[in-house]
């Protein structure tokens, strides 16, 4: 049997991506021997748990993990990024997405899922998680601005301050979270919208899918067309009955700690994987930090930030 094996652009993890093509139809390898169980079998898992829920993802169609790869569905080649960019109204668009995100909020998880002899149980998001995550802002993007000993010092007193203000998240870590929700894990295939890269789910709070998507460094989005749709989402989620404040303040506290470990992770790539594409995002990075801490909620870490640090030299990072 003739068949075509295609390398295609890969992600932020330690996976390989191939198309292969045979008898005039396409399927995606997933190779992975890092992270393996995650990258894998825990994809391949979410993935299953979204199609039961009428949510597209791609179908397992041969599980080779012995082999260290999965065979999955093709959902094309063109991301919601390629297909929205260059629209002058998203409104409509980006809704579609909100209710993707409200599809995956009502889902039910189980104890676990079995997938052949292995066993999935989804963890729940949880205070040290959140630390863990923005920490790599302090241990990766501001080691090229001051020495360690300086770093040690401020890592202290931010994340103290961090600490409290995690603690004032309202809503529960109740909700399954796909947890890299952003425009280039949308494809877009015959105008179906199709959810990929979702082996890092887990259980927690509702407004961390709505802070990636919304506060995405890939895509600037304007003001009013940000507030539409924290509002839309308001209005029709599970949160309708709650305060539109705390609903407020959950979405820029994890934005921050979304955005403060984003910043941490891009310099890693560059650094750790010559993966230095995603430098170019930095910018922006900062831009969405600085707009989210003029929620009153930051008042205390703004004024250990502007005592111990440069907002304006920190965004002059652009290369390593």
């Amino acid at each position: 049997m003739k068949y075509k094996l295609k390398k295609i652009s890969g992600d932020a993890s330690f996976r390989e991506f191939y198309r292969l093509e045979k008898k005039n139809k396409t399927s995606i390898i997933v190779s992975a021997k890092k992270e393996k169980f995650k990258n894998l079998i825990v994809y391949a898992v979410v993935n299953k748990i979204l199609n039961i829920n009428k949510i597209n993802a791609p179908k397992l169609l041969n599980n080779h993990y012995s082999n260290d790869m999965i065979e999955i569905s093709d959902l094309g080649e063109k991301s919601f990024y390629d297909y929205v960019i260059s629209k002058k109204s998203k409104l409509n668009d980006y809704k579609s997405l909100i209710n993707i995100i409200i599809k995956v909020q009502k889902i039910k998880v189980k104890k676990y899922y079995k997938l052949g002899k292995f066993k999935v149980k989804f963890s729940k998001y949880s205070l040290n998680n959140l630390h863990k995550e923005s920490d790599l802002f302090f241990d990766w993007y501001l080691k090229y601005f001051l020495k360690k000993k300086k770093i040690s010092k401020i890592k202290k007193l931010l994340k103290a301050e961090l600490n409290k203000i995690y603690k004032k998240l309202k809503f529960s870590n109740n909700t399954f979270v796909h947890r890299d929700f952003h425009v280039s894990n949308i494809m877009v295939k015959k105008k179906k919208l199709g959810l990929i890269d979702s082996q890092d789910a887990l259980i927690g709070n509702p407004l961390y899918d709505v802070a990636s998507l919304i506060d995405d460094v890939r895509i600037k989005l304007p003001n009013n067309l940000q507030n539409n749709l924290i509002h839309f989402y308001h209005k029709n989620s599970k949160l309708k009955k709650d305060d539109i404040e705390n609903l407020k303040n959950d979405f820029d506290i994890l934005s921050v700690q979304r955005n403060l470990k984003i910043l941490g992770i891009f310099v890693r790539l560059s650094v750790r994987d010559g993966k230095n594409n995603y430098l170019k995002f930095l910018p922006y990075t900062w831009t969405l930090i600085e707009r989210r801490l003029r929620n009153p909620i930051f008042k205390n870490l703004n004024i250990l930030i502007n005592k111990n640090l440069s907002i304006k030299k920190l965004r002059q990072l652009n290369k390593i």
